[in-house]
């Protein structure tokens, strides 16, 4: 894309992502809070698309559309509103606005649609067209994509260290890459480690140019290091690792580091698998990423990307039925937005019709795999032995320093405290029966109740 797009929105963070992803396309980005200061730049003749909120603070940009008509005919805007309402899509029509966006939209669907405005195509043209607006890495227009768009916008031009966590499949590595190419860092390099296999020699070539037995190419001054799956390091390259980032060395590189993890470290970290200092220096700003069964509003329009996609393999371009959408959007996913992108491409091969049918759908879902029953049990050990391995593990993660003080009391907490909340949820909180349960003093339950803060809910039905 190629020209200068007027960005009018009250709410910085939209500003930022707007301004950033059409940097990253190509265009010039002129952006305000105010009506008034964009009224001044079109009579001026600045820019070739306006993109503008309605309600701010000196005024609406709906009223603005007649006189922008009258004064420039031919200049494109798009209306974007949190009015969600169909009398606000009407009267943006009716005023002549070029398109019209509920907020919160889909930032890869605004840059078609500019894209399209750009080329001065009549609106609703070509809707089955793949788009030629550069590949956005992340799509949906949910509350919790939303969440972490605005997270994103506010951590794109910094250098902080960000954590990116999320089950396998949402999406972590296009997030990272989503970080480094709409940032102020998108002309130098973008180096992955696969810090579950990675080796000290591995880490010590990359970041520090040490050589080892094979040759490591450092990465360059001024990189984004994304290191992959940090949670599954090994005891002893959590340790390295940490050895390398207090490094001096390493400052002068300039690296910026984002992670990324499956696994839940709070819980790691107190199981004392994962390092604590190791974690703080890593998750300095964190970004959830949502289950896709948690956005499946989103399922429509990413089932539409993909199947546009598969179209620039070659295959040729499909739908799918609304109630075969509409399927879907009951499905587990339990691989999430990885596994509903395989699910469609095996649609597009496999069926013959050039509309995949809902009965066609139904079959293929049926074979995808559901969700484990919640009373499966793992581990056959006895407890004695699990906690022995999990104190090893604890010494070993610490090396040839000793943990800090005060050891005791916190392993026989981390015991206590599933132990309580299990036995308080069996007698439906009821603590004369739980103190019972457990063979201990009614008051010292309550004081361990206190001191573990643990929630208490009561029941009229016993178990």
């Amino acid at each position: 894309m190629d020209g200068t797009i007027l960005v009018a929105d009250d709410d910085r963070t939209i500003r930022t992502v707007l301004s950033q992803a059409l940097t990253r396309a190509g265009c010039k980005v002129r952006a305000t809070g105010s009506v008034h200061t964009l009224w001044r730049w079109i009579e001026e003749g600045e820019g070739d698309v306006v993109i503008s909120d309605v309600n701010m603070p000196d005024g609406d940009g709906l009223d603005l559309l007649p006189q922008i008509k009258r004064k420039r005919p031919d200049l494109p805007v798009l209306i974007v509103s949190a009015q969600n309402t169909v009398m606000t899509a009407i009267k943006a029509s009716e005023l002549g606005a070029y398109d019209y966006l509920p907020k919160p939209f889909d930032l890869k669907d605004l840059l078609a649609k500019v894209n399209r405005a750009l080329s001065q195509k009549t609106m609703g043209e070509l809707d089955t067209v793949i788009d030629e607006a550069p590949e956005m890495p992340l799509i949906g227009s949910a509350p919790l994509m939303q969440d972490v768009y605005r997270l994103l916008a506010r951590v794109l031009n910094t250098d902080l260290s960000v954590m990116v966590t999320g089950e396998s499949g949402t999406g972590k590595d296009l997030l990272a890459l989503a970080l480094h190419n709409l940032g102020h860092r998108v002309k130098n390099d973008f180096v992955t480690i696969n810090a579950s296999t990675a080796t000290t020699q591995r880490l010590d070539g990359i970041l520090l140019g040490e050589k080892g037995d094979f040759e490591v190419s450092q990465a360059p001054e001024n990189a984004t290091i994304y290191l992959d799956e940090i949670g599954e390091m090994s005891p002893s390259s959590q340790l390295h690792l940490l050895d390398i980032l207090r490094d001096e060395r390493l400052k002068v590189r300039n690296y910026r580091i984002i992670s990324s993890t499956r696994q839940n470290l709070d819980n790691l970290v107190n199981q004392g698998s994962f390092r604590e200092d190791l974690f703080y220096r890593l998750n300095v700003v964190s970004i959830a990423l949502p289950r896709l069964r948690d956005r499946v509003g989103d399922i429509p329009e990413l089932t539409r990307h993909f199947l546009q996609k598969s179209a620039t393999t070659g295959l040729p371009l499909k739908s799918i039925s609304s109630h075969g959408l509409e399927l879907m959007q009951n499905a587990p996913w339990l691989g999430n937005v990885r596994e509903l992108e395989n699910f469609v491409s095996r649609l597009v091969v496999l069926c013959a019709e050039d509309e995949v049918s809902e009965l066609y759908v139904m079959q293929n879902l049926q074979k995808i795999p559901q969700a484990p029953s919640s009373n499966s049990i793992s581990g056959d050990g006895k407890l004695s032995g699990a906690v022995e391995k999990h104190i090893k593990r604890y010494f070993d993660l610490h090396g040839d320093i000793l943990p800090p003080p005060g050891l005791y009391n916190r392993i026989l907490r981390e015991i206590e405290m599933p132990l309580l909340a299990l036995s308080l949820a069996a007698t439906r909180g009821n603590q004369i029966k739980t103190a019972e349960l457990l063979g201990i003093n009614r008051n010292t339950l309550r004081k361990k109740i206190k001191e573990l803060d643990i929630v208490v809910t009561r029941s009229k039905k016993m178990m």
